[in-house]
């Protein structure tokens, strides 16, 4: 789930490239690109133990 949500803001990240400002909502990946697919760079990210989480309080 979080290495979904990852993968959304990279493919965010590159779309907005070209857009100019605004581009401080997404954060780049911070592993080398050694792949296309966006959910394999955030899966390496979270290898890493780059991405950090956390969890909602739960509702009773």
């Amino acid at each position: 789930m979080v290495t979904a949500r990852r993968a959304r803001q990279i493919n965010s990240y590159y779309h907005s490239l070209g857009d100019g400002p605004g581009l401080d909502a997404f954060s780049p990946p911070t592993v080398a690109a050694f792949s296309k697919n966006y959910l394999s760079i955030a899966m390496a990210e979270a290898a890493r133990g780059e991405i950090s989480y956390r969890l909602r309080p739960t509702r009773h």
